[in-house]
């Protein structure tokens, strides 16, 4: 029963993460639509001064017994569109034409480019929109199942709460301790002088975000809740978003885009403040030292250390410092 428990959780993780990241490219998609929306308004706004100069440029032209060039252009044009490609063509026309039937054509173009540009993102918003209400579907339904498979279970789960109250007390006592010793003794971290690493890789600059361990501290012991970037609750990525936040550096909510920011450091290398990802990105957490990390795991948990030991060691994906 525990283990299919914890297939559901490890298979959740995945889930909100996906669906964190849909809300990630939905915000970003939203983002392209306003812009595209004013791009478009202050292209039209410039096609109507562009038209109404051209008008009055060729009803001078018309009244005018000098400009019988433009006037022939005028008088022989068959459309809008043909009269642009006469005005154009003429090698009499000035400069002052010349550019304005230019700002015309320029002003046209754009309308469509984002009139386009409007329609593609406006099926892409749709698109991820039905992505996430499948995924939000899918997720309830395995908290349905998981719920039910802990109520038949529930003595043993208790227990198994009283013990990892017990060993979270020492391993939040054990990091506190890290804590005060980090900030009264200079440490030199990172590869050290004569070091060397194969070659193509790379070597990543030392953590100057080792701050946001004492941050996540304070967070200890919030529960766990899925889509949450906040102390009534966080899930994986919204704690790590949360908590470099408090030090002025935004992150995305999703561990997946997480996963591609900052700079690759192998786990020997590992420094408090790193971002370690398990199983293909689905889950992270903050690494604290000491082979710990801090992290937000699954529904009915809560934020806690864990060792990157065990199934965390073999679930391991990659470490990035920010």
């Amino acid at each position: 029963m525990l283990g299919q428990i914890q297939q559901i959780d490890q298979s959740l993780d995945a889930a909100v993460e996906q669906y964190n990241l849909a809300n990630v490219r939905l915000h970003k998609i939203e983002g392209d639509l306003r812009e595209n929306r004013k791009q478009l308004t202050l292209a039209r706004t410039n096609l109507k001064i562009s038209q109404k100069s051209l008008a009055a440029r060729l009803v001078a032209a018309y009244t005018s017994t000098e400009d019988n060039s433009t006037l022939a252009v005028l008088l022989g044009s068959s459309s809008f569109e043909d009269m642009l490609n006469r005005v154009e063509a003429v090698t009499s026309t000035s400069n002052q034409d010349a550019n304005i039937v230019e700002q015309v054509r320029s002003s046209k173009l754009a309308i469509q480019r984002h009139e386009v540009e409007l329609r593609d993102a406006h099926a892409a918003q749709q698109r991820i929109v039905g992505q996430k209400a499948a995924q939000r579907q899918h997720i309830e339904s395995q908290l349905a199942t998981r719920r039910q498979l802990l109520s038949s279970i529930h003595g043993q789960i208790a227990h198994l709460k009283a013990a990892e109250a017990a060993q979270q007390r020492q391993l939040e006592a054990a990091a506190h301790a890290r804590l005060s010793n980090a900030s009264s003794t200079p440490t030199v971290s990172g590869v050290g002088v004569g070091a060397s690493t194969p070659e193509g890789s790379t070597v990543a600059p030392p953590n100057v975000h080792g701050g946001v361990v004492g941050i996540a501290m304070h967070y200890l012991g919030v529960p766990y809740v899925w889509g949450g970037s906040t102390p009534r609750g966080f899930d994986c990525s919204g704690l790590v978003m949360y908590v470099y936040a408090q030090i002025g550096v935004s992150l995305p909510h999703s561990s997946y885009s997480q996963a591609a920011m900052g700079t690759p450091v192998s786990i020997s290398q590992l420094q408090p403040g790193d971002l370690v990802f398990f199983t293909g990105a689905s889950h992270e957490g903050i690494y604290i030292g000491g082979g710990q990390f801090i992290h937000a795991p699954h529904t009915g948990d809560v934020v806690k250390i864990s060792s990157l030991s065990g199934y965390y060691s073999s679930a391991f994906y990659t470490a990035r410092r920010i």
